[in-house]
């Protein structure tokens, strides 16, 4: 377990624990505010992820964003991403659980770290991994569901609003409930903004 995001990161980059650090080129850890009370997770690095070294920056990033800017959430201030895996599965594939398990504590050193209140999973891997295991992400979507210290919310992943657009009214939805849960509980979360 490591103390700070620094040691932290600069001892992810080395690893080498499971065949994705084969294909990769970068290892994408997270980005934003190291301090956040919201932290938005999801399964892993797509190809722009991985060449650019950061979460969601691709066309699911961009959408991301939008939606996160629609409820006054920003990735550079009050909020922080992650992945379950921080190599890029190969052609973007699901990660395998083995790969999963492999990756999973430096996702417990992050949460550790940063000690969210709220916990946002991003699709049905985070979401099945984080929360439940047999999790319906289109029945469970924008659902509350408490697991220790953390109040959790699985999502539409982004990349799966850009396949079925006719998910984008209820994925917005669950982003003005999130912003509810998140007046409710942790307000400080827009004094940054």
């Amino acid at each position: 377990m490591f103390n700070d995001f620094r040691e932290l990161s600069e001892k992810c980059a080395e690893c080498r624990m499971c065949e994705l650090c084969e294909t990769r080129h970068n290892v994408v850890v997270g980005v934003g505010n190291e301090n956040a009370e919201v932290m938005f997770i999801g399964e892993g690095p797509g190809e722009n992820e991985d060449l650019q070294g950061e979460p969601f920056v691709g066309r699911g990033g961009k959408l991301l964003d939008k939606m996160l800017l629609a409820v006054d959430l920003d990735r550079n201030k009050n909020i922080y991403i992650a992945n379950i895996v921080k190599c890029r599965p190969p052609k973007n594939r699901d990660p395998k659980p083995e790969e999963q398990e492999q990756c999973i504590k430096w996702l417990r050193n992050q949460v550790k770290l940063i000690n969210p209140k709220i916990i946002v999973c991003l699709g049905r891997i985070a979401a099945q991994k984080l929360i439940k295991p047999d999790l319906k992400i289109t029945r469970e979507h924008g659902m509350f569901f408490k697991k220790g210290n953390f109040l959790m919310m699985p999502m539409f992943h982004p990349a799966a609003i850009l396949r079925n657009p006719n998910q984008k009214p209820e994925a917005f939805d669950d982003f003005l409930k999130l912003r509810d849960k998140i007046n409710e509980i942790c307000p400080g979360v827009y004094e940054n903004i």
